[in-house]
């Protein structure tokens, strides 16, 4: 699995992320499991065609003790298996990190 991994995060920045996160109502039904929704124009072409049937597409956010695991792989919400599921492409990558690290900046996280 390809991640994107931010560690040595201090417990105060685990809590104010994690309450912006639920603020944002990204929670993914399991505990400290998120789903960051990939924006419309980063879709691939088979991915817009499977929209209704698939979508919407995440990537998934995981805390771990005092790290943050971004998956780089592009999850259907409706589908376990299926062609559309794929790693993000270097353009979708480039932005969901900068889109992590600013949403970190944002709260006033240091990394």
């Amino acid at each position: 699995m390809k991640l994107y991994v931010i560690e040595d995060l201090q417990p105060e920045d685990i809590s104010v992320i994690t309450g912006r996160l639920k603020a944002m109502e990204l929670e993914a039904g399991l505990e400290d499991l998120y789903w960051l929704p990939v924006p419309p124009e980063h879709l691939t072409p088979v991915q817009k065609e499977h929209l209704p049937r698939c979508g919407p597409y995440a990537m998934a956010l995981e805390i771990c003790g005092d790290a943050l695991r971004m998956e780089l792989l592009v999850r259907a919400r409706n589908m376990l298996r299926c062609e559309c599921i794929a790693y993000a492409s270097p353009a979708l990558q480039s932005h969901m990190t900068g889109y992590l690290d600013s949403l970190l900046s944002e709260n006033g996280i240091a990394i």
